[in-house]
């Protein structure tokens, strides 16, 4: 009987495994790295346990370190969440040869899973050689061998790029995963990206959970996932539960994993199996009614499935809140996370809490929110209505994004495939703020000044406020007056009331509200991020032409081979990678040149902005 558990773990995930572990009796323990040290699972754990280093190298992935404070601690079992240590068959085999019970599947299942290179060959699938490659098999995809989450990932679609890509791949799976070992495989144009929930015990019983569609990825990471995956044949849907239940068997798999496939039509092709909870796993939860880690733990104290699992109910849509700009890229954002709500009618996943800070450190992605309705279309307006009204004051999110794309006539009519957001992405993230956003900022920063406070020499002459809207830099100059009657403002807007947190305006017959929060210089309108401006726009530094700078805080992981000063660059060329949450970033050269400076070494920490290198463009 397990008593205590350490989850070997961080953030959202940890947070998840404490709540049943809370509702089942059992006292917690947290570990956590120096930056993590005020984290939300930290916080939340009965018990919490300091792993020495900065890095997750140098914590989280210790396994030594995390078994002796699990010893430490006095817990009797080990939880490993997602990422980090929970596919490592090492590090299961360390928790059991320490006296502790395991949540999940045998190392030995773990192993053979580990590798997709394996786990093909185990269902009978043999990977592409790259040296037979022609234009005729084009285009292919290279994966790493070992992890996932898109790390070490390549589309090639010229056989000329095989190489630099396979050598990218490779060298990102290594930093990754500390395996650089890739493979080649045929990419389907058009597929969708399919799964099925798997629950196993000792006793020979395996669940296939039904399926989830995680189809909608951006840059190889899942951004909106839903169960049951739409639009497949019932004889399409048995095949795929049969194909999960017979890689289960094929290891002798116990405790909950993922089998993952791509589908083209009606047929399907087996991608890899992942030997842990994924992070899509809420949806099947909601459809079937079921607590996915409260059936590991029972799994591993030993106890039997029923026989049959619990019928299916309804649909289940989940989506990713990401801290990431748009208008940059997407590169991650870091900062404080003022405040972090949703309407209560969907479930909210997260590591953080008001007041927390988003470090470099870990990826980007601040909460997962679900919601479970009747039918599919019932459960898109759910979460998407909730998105709208949730309130998310901090760094630049995805919260447009997923608001539009759970919207999209495409994806509503079902069957979206991976290639939804090459297709529409810039469509979805366009800039669509509300115009009246700037306003309600001024006449709430105005709210209590009395009419002589406002007092001009000329009493027509209206007070002016300047603001940009976030995060695509549009800047707006609005202007209001103090009357004999409070505030009033121009075009036909009647001013209703103005409070420094809420302003109401009337528009064209039409009131609307608006909630205003104010951190700073950071002004937020319901969902509309502005920054508040001088009046005179304030000097600006001048940069060096050429100049390269760090789009994110994050780290120099590596350089171009043989990139020094004096060398010549083209146009396009990857000089510099970062790394940051966990996703690598290219900085390429501007322009075709010679590298006059360069201040980016591997291993540096470099804040956003930071001069990383200079390119001296050619003269014409």
């Amino acid at each position: 009987m397990i008593r205590s558990l350490l989850v070997a773990n961080r953030g959202e995930i940890a947070c998840r495994v404490f709540r049943t572990c809370r509702e089942l009796g059992i006292r917690t323990v947290a570990v956590y790295s120096d930056p993590d040290a005020d984290a939300l699972h930290v916080r939340e754990a009965d018990l919490a346990v300091r792993l020495p280093g900065a890095t997750p190298a140098e914590t989280y992935l210790r396994a030594d370190l995390v078994v002796k404070a699990a010893l430490d601690a006095g817990a009797d079992a080990v939880h490993p969440g997602y990422g980090f240590l929970s596919e490592n068959a090492d590090f299961a085999r360390a928790v059991a040869d320490a006296g502790l019970t395991w949540i999940g599947p045998p190392p030995e299942a773990i192993e053979a899973m580990a590798s997709k290179t394996r786990a093909k060959e185990l269902m009978g699938i043999a990977p592409l050689k790259t040296g037979d490659l022609t234009a005729g098999d084009l285009p292919v995809l290279v994966k790493a061998a070992a992890g996932g989450g898109g790390r070490g990932m390549r589309v090639v679609r010229e056989l000329a790029e095989l190489d630099s890509e396979l050598a990218a791949a490779g060298a990102e799976a290594l930093s990754a995963f500390g395996d650089g070992e890739v493979f080649v495989e045929p990419y389907v144009e058009g597929g969708r990206h399919v799964e099925v929930q798997v629950m196993a015990d000792a006793h020979g019983t395996v669940w296939a959970l039904g399926t989830r569609d995680c189809s909608l990825q951006r840059r190889h990471q899942k951004v909106v996932e839903e169960a049951p995956a739409p639009g497949l044949t019932p004889e399409l849907e048995a095949s795929l539960r049969d194909m999960a239940v017979r890689a289960a068997r094929a290891t002798g798999y116990r405790g909950a994993g993922t089998v993952e496939f791509l589908v083209a039509g009606d047929t399907a092709h087996f991608l890899e199996m992942n030997t842990r909870l994924q992070v899509e796993h809420p949806v099947t939860e909601a459809v079937f009614g079921v607590d996915l880690v409260a059936l590991q733990l029972r799994v591993a104290e030993g106890e039997p499935l029923d026989e049959t699992p619990p019928a299916p109910h309804g649909h289940a849509v989940e989506a990713r809140l990401y801290a990431e700009d748009p208008a940059a890229g997407w590169a991650p954002q870091t900062g404080t996370l003022h405040r972090l709500s949703v309407p209560a009618a969907v479930r909210l996943d997260t590591g953080f809490t008001d007041g927390d800070t988003i470090g470099v450190h870990y990826d980007a992605m601040l909460a997962k929110a679900v919601a479970h309705a009747q039918t599919r279309a019932e459960a898109l307006r759910k979460l998407a209505g909730a998105l709208e009204k949730a309130v998310v004051h901090g760094p630049v999110t995805n919260r447009d994004l997923l608001v539009r794309s759970l919207r999209h006539p495409e994806f509503v009519a079902g069957g979206a495939d991976t290639g939804f957001y090459d297709r529409h992405l810039t469509a979805l993230t366009a800039p669509r703020p509300d115009p009246y956003a700037p306003l309600a900022a001024a006449l709430a920063d105005a709210h209590g000044r009395s009419r002589f406070g406002g007092f001009r020499n000329v009493p027509s002459q209206p007070q002016t406020k300047r603001y940009r809207t976030e995060p695509d830099g549009t800047e707006h100059e609005v202007r209001y007056r103090h009357t004999r009657d409070g505030l009033a403002a121009d075009d036909g807007v009647r001013v209703v009331r103005a409070t420094p947190s809420l302003v109401v305006l009337e528009v064209d017959g039409v009131v609307r509200k608006f909630d205003v929060a104010v951190y700073g210089e950071r002004v937020y309108v319901n969902d509309v991020m502005l920054s508040a401006l001088p009046l005179l726009p304030e000097p600006v530094a001048r940069q060096e032409p050429g100049s390269l700078l760090a789009p994110m805080p994050g780290t120099v992981v590596r350089l171009a081979e043989g990139l020094a000063e004096g060398v010549t660059v083209t146009a396009g060329q990857p000089l510099i990678w970062l790394e940051a949450m966990k996703m690598e970033h290219r900085v390429t050269a501007p322009a075709s040149g010679t590298l006059t400076a360069l201040h980016a070494a591997p291993g540096r920490q470099v804040e956003v902005g930071a001069l990383l290198a200079v390119v001296q463009e050619d003269q014409p």
